[in-house]
This record gives C-alpha cells, structure tokens and sequence, in this order.
C-alpha cells in the first residue's frame, strides 16, 4: 500500500463570506492544515500559483467566474494543471455531481457541510485519491 503524501495547503474558493470563514476555522484548527481562502474565481486565479495548494475546495455557483469556470482557468496556470478539486455546492443532483466529476473534479462535497467533520472528509478523499 502507498502511503500518500501529506496534505498540507488548501485553497478555498467561496464567495459568500461566512461560508469562507468557516471552512477556514475548520481546516485549519480542526484538520492541521495551511488554508488561504479566496472570494471568487479571480481572486483564487491570481493567488494560486504563488501559494501552490495541494487541494482545492472550489464552490460552485458563484457570481461572475463560476466553479466549472474558475477550474477551467486554474488549470492554465503553471503548477496547478493536475492540482486535485473538491468541488463543495448545494447542487448534488446525479447528473450534476456527473458533470463536476467530467470536468475533473477529484469528489462534490455537498453543502450545507458539517464544519466538524469538513476537514476528516476531505482527509479521507485526499488519501483515497493517493490509494488509487
């Protein structure tokens, strides 16, 4: 069995607030890791590269650059081309969690998500991934 690497920075792409905050908390005091917490697509596209996550939790509708869009860019950019996506979003119908699955995402966690376990979660679909 391997045993997969560390997962140490998560990017975060939300754009409601409270939401953002609380992913924050969570995986940081809950799960360890080294969070930077972006507002939008644009945001997270100007702020990814320089601190090089190893995950990406990336909501879904938001205003502007949506998450599929947000993905699509992100994956230009030098060093994130592969960089594993959890998409997080209320819209988890099957056909819906199929189309975010196409486009590459690693997993859809479903909000509302519980805080207290947010960080085992995305633990779990990390060392999943690497088990692969």
């Amino acid at each position: 069995m391997t045993t997969s690497p560390k997962l140490e920075r998560v990017l975060c792409v939300e754009d409601e607030e409270d939401i953002r905050k609380i992913q924050a908390i969570a995986l940081e005091s809950l799960g360890g890791f080294k969070v930077r917490v972006c507002a939008s697509g644009a945001e997270a596209i100007q702020e990814a590269a320089a601190f090089a996550p190893q995950l990406i939790l990336l909501d879904v509708m938001m205003p502007g650059m949506d998450g599929p869009t947000t993905l699509k860019s992100l994956r230009t950019l030098t060093g994130l081309e592969e960089t594993p996506v959890i998409f997080v979003t209320a819209k988890i119908q099957p056909e819906e969690v199929d189309y975010y699955l196409e486009l590459g995402a690693l997993e859809v966690i479903s909000k509302p998500f519980d805080p207290m376990k947010l960080a085992t979660q995305v633990r779990e679909i990390w060392e999943m991934r690497h088990a692969r």
